[in-house]
């Protein structure tokens, strides 16, 4: 299949080129391949390639499959980036004038964002996530995509949908190296087959109680549900806890032997209404080794 010729993205927004590796390849999302000079992604039924601009610093260009109208798609990536949502703003709001871990995190990632990626299979992709770093589920959902997922325009394959991996069985999900995942996964599936729309429900309720809602499903902890929550319906007051920002926490912040629940209850009054979009500043910046020692002393 080929690719329209590099444009410019006239409606990006100013992203520098590791802001954009990061938001692209730092576990927001799962289904975006690096190569050599550009990222491949995938989400619903859209294909697209971004890369940094070479003419003007900070932008991007991107190039779709020649068989997709182009509107449409350039309507789809806006969307997926979440371009309605003012992130400086956020940035602006966030408790950064008196916590220099936090400064330092926002001042090496200018231009960061939070995907808007499709609720459902956003709930699939981190379902996938347990225990497991980021090139093993982007293994696992691309195996997954091959075996079960409908044709994209470019000859690859989208996630099936919730119905479909229900009627695959777990032994499918068992091919697809998901391991011990596959039966609370295929568990899931049938679930959510069995109650068509469930998942758009939830996606609409407040953020509390869709959490409660989410964490019923089999292999739904409070991590996942927050994950799910932040990048699939963006959420802004998800906090997601891994073993990562529960270090950094307790570290940095001098909440030694707090559980987790408790470090939820500060992050949230600490960093506000956008304490979701804190946490991903935080975990990029210890992924990049910037807050490794760091502690909320200036």
């Amino acid at each position: 299949m080929k690719f329209t010729p590099w444009q410019a993205w006239s409606a990006a927004p100013a992203i520098p080129a590791h802001t954009l590796e990061e938001i692209l390849d730092g576990g927001q999302a799962f289904r975006w391949s690096r190569q050599p000079d550009y990222f491949e992604g995938r989400w619903g039924a859209h294909v697209v390639r971004l890369r940094p601009a070479t003419a003007k610093a900070d932008s991007i260009e991107y190039a779709l499959p020649q068989a997709c109208h182009g509107e449409s798609e350039l309507q789809a990536l806006a969307d997926y980036f979440a371009l309605e949502t003012d992130f400086p703003a956020l940035t602006d709001a966030l408790p950064w004038r008196s916590d220099h871990v936090l400064q330092n995190a926002i001042q090496h990632f200018p231009g960061m964002r939070i995907l808007r990626q499709p609720f459902a299979e956003t709930l699939f992709c981190f379902l996938c996530s347990s225990a497991k770093q980021i090139p093993h589920i982007k293994a696992i959902c691309e195996n997954v995509a091959n075996d079960l997922g409908p044709a994209l325009p470019d000859g690859s394959h989208a996630l099936p949908d919730w119905p479909t991996i229900a009627e695959a069985g777990e032994s499918a999900l068992r091919h697809a190296r998901l391991g011990y995942r596959a039966r609370y996964i295929h568990q899931t599936a049938c679930f959510l087959a069995e109650n068509p729309g469930w998942l758009e429900d939830t996606e609409k309720l407040p953020t509390d109680h869709a959490r409660d809602r989410l964490i019923t499903l089999p292999g739904v902890g409070p991590k996942i549900a927050d994950c799910v929550l932040l990048f699939g319906a963006g959420r802004m007051d998800a906090f997601p806890i891994d073993t990562w920002i529960a270090k950094i926490l307790t570290r940095a912040y001098h909440l030694e032997d707090w559980p987790i629940q408790r470090l939820h209850d500060f992050a949230r009054i600490h960093f506000g209404h956008a304490s979701g979009f804190a946490q991903q500043y935080l975990f990029s910046a210890v992924r990049a080794g910037r807050i490794a020692n760091a502690t909320t002393e200036a």
